[in-house]
C-alpha cells in the first residue's frame, strides 16, 4: 500500500502550461512540461512556464518528464528545463522525440537523456510502470499515461478525441483503454477544455468538406495561413488539393522542413510532385502556404498585408484562407489583418470557432472515457477552474460521488493513502516564469511593472556633470524626454523641470562632498509631484550625475 500525491505545477484553471506530477513513495512521475503564451498586456514577455525550481530540489526522486504529445502547451518548457537541468529523463514517442531534437537544435542545447518510447511498451521503475497508450489528437504519435501504482492506476490523458477516421499513427486504441479499465483505476486525470460543449468533437474537427469548397469556389491564388503543430489538418488540405491541379508553394524554412518531414515519415500522405517552388508562387490557381506562429500570431500574414516580403504581394484576384478558427484573444489582429486584405479587393475566409473545433474531448468524449476508464477518483484538469467545474458535473452525472471528484487549483495537492483520498490539505510551493528572448531567467514582475509604465507614461532622464574637485555644476541640467511630452511644445514644463531639479542638487552638495542617493531621491520625488499636477502623468524619472 501506498501514499500518493497528485497536484500540478501549471495547467489548472488556465490555458496551457500544463505540468502534472504523481509522487508514489516519493517517486516523483511528472506528465507535460508546457508553456502558455503571452497576452498584449505582458509587455515583451514572449512566453509563460511553470517555475521548476521543484524540479531543482526535488531530482533525485524524479524519474522522469514524460511528454504526450508535440504541442507547446505539453512539452514547450522543456527546453528551459533542460537547459538548467542536465540530468532529468525525458521520455516521448517518436514524433514528439523529432520535434524537441529540432527544438534543442534551434536552441544550442546538447541533451543525451531524451528517451524514445513505444505506445503500448510498459517501462519499469521499481515496484511501479508507466504504459503509454495511443490517443487521437492533431498530431501524430500522441499518447496517455498509465502510471501502474500497488493501489491501482493513474492514467491522464493529456489531449485526446474519440475519432474513427484518424487512424495510423493518429488512432486511439480502444481496445488497450478497455483493458486498463478492467485493471482497475485509482484516478483518471481527463482534459477539461471543452467540457462545456454537448456531443462527440467529431465530426466537427474535420475541415475537409470546407477546403473542397474553397478549393472549387475560388479560381485565383489561394494563400493559406496555417498552425504548423496541427498535422492532421495539413493532411486534410493536402488530400483535398491533391485532386486538383493545383501547386502548394511552401513559404519558410521552418514550415518547408516541417512539410518535409512529415511526408517522408509518412506521417501525411501528399505527391511531392505537386509541391512546387517560387517559380509558381505567381501562378493564378497556386497555393500559397504560411505558417501562423503561437509565439507572434499573424506575424507572417501581417508582414504580407504590409508589403513587406519580398516574395508575395496580396492582389485582388487572391483568396486568403486562415485554416484555424480565430484563437481566443487574437479577434482584434485577425480583423484588423482581414480588414487590410478586404481593401485591396481580396477575398477573406474564416473558420467559425463554433462549427470547426480543435481536437479536444468534448462531453461525449469524456463520458466515453470515463465508462472505458471506470475510475474510483476522477481529476479534471487541462482548462480554466469553469471547465474543470463542467468536467466534474459530467462526472457527477454518471454517477461518480461527488466526493470521488477532485478540483484543484496549481500547487494543491490531492492525497492518497491505502487507495483512499484523505482530508489532508498539502499545499506544494508554486510560481511561474516569465521568459524574454532566449533567457531562462525570469524577468520579473517589477521589470513587467517598469514596462508598463515606461508604454503608458514614458521617460524622463536629467543629466548634470560636477567638477570633481569643486562639486559645483559644470553642465545641466538637461532634459531629455521619450513618450511624455514634445519638448519643443512645452518649454514652459522644461524649464520649470530644470529649475526643481537645479534646486534639489544644490541642496545636496556641501562640504565638497555630493549625496547622490539623496539628488536621485529628491529629483523623483519632487519632480514626479509637479509633472503629476502639470500633466496628470506619472513618467519614469532617471537621474545622471556625472563628476569629471
Amino acid at each position: 500500500m501506498s501514499k500518493i500525491k497528485i497536484f500540478a505545477l501549471g495547467g489548472l484553471n488556465e490555458s496551457g502550461k500544463n505540468m502534472y506530477a504523481v509522487d508514489v513513495d516519493n517517486d516523483l512521475f511528472i506528465f507535460d512540461a508546457g508553456l502558455k503564451y503571452a497576452d498584449d498586456k505582458m509587455l515583451g514577455v514572449d512566453y509563460i512556464i511553470p517555475d521548476f525550481e521543484f524540479l531543482k530540489e526535488n531530482i533525485k526522486r524524479i524519474k522522469g518528464i514524460f511528454i504526450t504529445h508535440a504541442h507547446e502547451k505539453y512539452m514547450g518548457a522543456v527546453c528551459d528545463i533542460v537547459r538548467d537541468i542536465k540530468n532529468i529523463n525525458i521520455y516521448a514517442t517518436k514524433f514528439t522525440c523529432d520535434m524537441l531534437k529540432k527544438d534543442f537544435e534551434d536552441n544550442d542545447i546538447e541533451f543525451k537523456n531524451l528517451h524514445l518510447i513505444n505506445a503500448h511498451k510498459k517501462i519499469n521503475f521499481g515496484k511501479n510502470s508507466v504504459f503509454p497508450v495511443s490517443l487521437t489528437h492533431s498530431v501524430p504519435d500522441t499518447v496517455g499515461y498509465v502510471l501502474n501504482t500497488p493501489d491501482g492506476a493513474i492514467v491522464y490523458t493529456g489531449n485526446f478525441v474519440f475519432d474513427s477516421s484518424m487512424t495510423g499513427a493518429y488512432q486511439t486504441d480502444i481496445g488497450k483503454l478497455a483493458y486498463i479499465g478492467k485493471q482497475g483505476v485509482l484516478c483518471l486525470l481527463s482534459e477539461s477544455e471543452y467540457a462545456d460543449r454537448v456531443g462527440y468533437t467529431t465530426p466537427n474537427n474535420r475541415i475537409s468538406s470546407t477546403v473542397r469548397d474553397v478549393l472549387l469556389h475560388n479560381e485565383g491564388r489561394i494563400i493559406i495561413t496555417v498552425f504548423t503543430n496541427h498535422i492532421s489538418r495539413l493532411q486534410e488540405l493536402f488530400t483535398e488539393v491533391s485532386k486538383t491541379h493545383r501547386k502548394i508553394v511552401v513559404m519558410g524554412k521552418k514550415l518547408q522542413n516541417l512539410v518535409d518531414y512529415i511526408i517522408d515519415e509518412k506521417y501525411v500522405i501528399f505527391d511531392k510532385e505537386q509541391i512546387g517552388n517560387l517559380n509558381n508562387i505567381n501562378d493564378k490557381d497556386s497555393i500559397i502556404l504560411i505558417s501562423n506562429e503561437n509565439e507572434k500570431p499573424f506575424v507572417n500574414l501581417e508582414r504580407i498585408v504590409n508589403g513587406y516580403d519580398k516574395y508575395v504581394k496580396i492582389n485582388e484576384n487572391d483568396t486568403v484562407f486562415y485554416l484555424e478558427p480565430i484563437a481566443i484573444g487574437m479577434e482584434k489582429k485577425a480583423v484588423k489583418i482581414s480588414d487590410e486584405i478586404s481593401r485591396v479587393g481580396a477575398n477573406v475566409i474564416i473558420l467559425s470557432s463554433k462549427d470547426h473545433l480543435l481536437n479536444h474531448a468534448s462531453q461525449e468524449d469524456l463520458m466515453l472515457m470515463l465508462n472505458l476508464m471506470n475510475p474510483k477518483y476522477y481529476f479534471p484538469v487541462i482548462g480554466e477552474y469553469r471547465h474543470q467545474v463542467e468536467n466534474a458535473n459530467i462526472a457527477s452525472s454518471m454517477g461518480i460521488d461527488k466526493e470521488n471528484i477532485i478540483l484543484r487549483i496549481n500547487g494543491e495537492a490531492a492525497v492518497f493513502e491505502n487507495g483512499k483520498l484523505t482530508e489532508e490539505k498539502e499545499i506544494v510551493k508554486i510560481d511561474e516564469l516569465l521568459i524574454d528572448g532566449k533567457s531562462t531567467k525570469d524577468i520579473g514582475e517589477l521589470v513587467l511593472k517598469d514596462r508598463e509604465l515606461l508604454s503608458d507614461n514614458g521617460i524622463v532622464i536629467i543629466c548634470a556633470t560636477l567638477n570633481k574637485k569643486t562639486k559645483e555644476i559644470m553642465a545641466g541640467p538637461e532634459i531629455l524626454t521619450k513618450g511624455f511630452i514634445y519638448v519643443r511644445d512645452n518649454t514652459e514644463i522644461v524649464n520649470k523641470m530644470k529649475e526643481i531639479s537645479l534646486e534639489v542638487i544644490n541642496s545636496n552638495i556641501s562640504n565638497n562632498y555630493v549625496e547622490f542617493n539623496k539628488i536621485k531621491n529628491g529629483i523623483r520625488e519632487e519632480l514626479g509631484k509637479y509633472l503629476y499636477a502639470e500633466t496628470e502623468c506619472k513618467p519614469m524619472i532617471i537621474t545622471v550625475i556625472t563628476e569629471i
